[in-house]
């Protein structure tokens, strides 16, 4: 393990399925939906990918396994019930994964900036970090209602990385799907994909730079991009 300063580093993370394993509480709140309108639950597993894409998507996925018409799922009132029903059970089994609790506090200690960057709402990201204590990591957290657009948008990261006083030169995106691969690429920002996430794609095609088992290979991964960006000063300066 290389022990290099990361001051002066901002290391942008995604929540769901990156930082917080917290599919059973979505899907749990997506059966209740189900469950009120006269349909079958959805398999816990089954849903479990299509998490990245949103509480909308969450619903059209339940809806559509159930036979039920589209329209139904799309329905606002429903949208908001949804909403109001995960607010109450956000963290009734939504815990960080193994290592992250060790591995932001060992970043933190090496001088590098923290900060959330997610599609999740920002009040609903704030709440569950709340509640399972890893907000004192961040200097902030910048949902899709905090910048001018959204992963796989650049604009959404680097906005992020600027509101805590960053610089995406000196950055990394860490995330588990292909809006934080998406937005990382758009953003010229090296990237650090987990495969113990949500995505529908495998990780292996999602284009990130380096692919870790295990959170606490974070660590290791960032100090391979921060030992590239210097060499890469020193030979061809900048």
């Amino acid at each position: 393990m290389i022990e290099r300063d990361l001051e002066g580093w901002t290391l942008a993370f995604d929540l769901d399925g990156t930082l917080v394993e917290t599919h059973q509480d979505l899907v749990g709140t997506l059966n209740r939906m189900l469950v009120s309108k006269g349909l079958p639950p959805a398999p816990m597993e089954g849903a479990r990918d299509l998490i990245g894409g949103g509480a909308r998507a969450l619903l059209e996925h339940g809806f559509t396994l159930a036979g039920a018409p589209l329209e139904q799922a799309r329905n606002p009132d429903l949208f908001d019930a949804f909403i109001a029903d995960y607010i109450e059970h956000i963290a009734d089994e939504s815990a960080p994964f193994d290592g992250v609790v060790e591995t932001l506090e060992t970043l933190s200690a090496r001088g590098a900036t923290l900060v959330v960057v997610t599609n999740k709402r920002s009040d609903l990201s704030e709440l569950l970090l709340g509640k399972i204590d890893l907000t004192r990591h961040f200097a902030a957290i910048v949902g899709p209602d905090r910048v001018s657009e959204r992963k796989p948008s650049g604009a959404h990261l680097i906005e992020a990385i600027k509101s805590v006083g960053g610089d995406p030169a000196r950055a990394v995106m860490v995330g588990d799907a292909a809006p934080d691969a998406g937005t990382a690429k758009d953003a010229n920002i090296p990237c650090v994909l987990v495969s113990f996430g949500y995505t529908p794609i495998p990780v292996e095609d999602l284009g990130g730079d380096i692919i870790v088992d295990a959170f606490e290979d974070v660590e290791e991964a960032v100090d391979m991009i921060v030992v590239d960006h210097y060499v890469n000063k020193a030979m061809f300066g900048g």
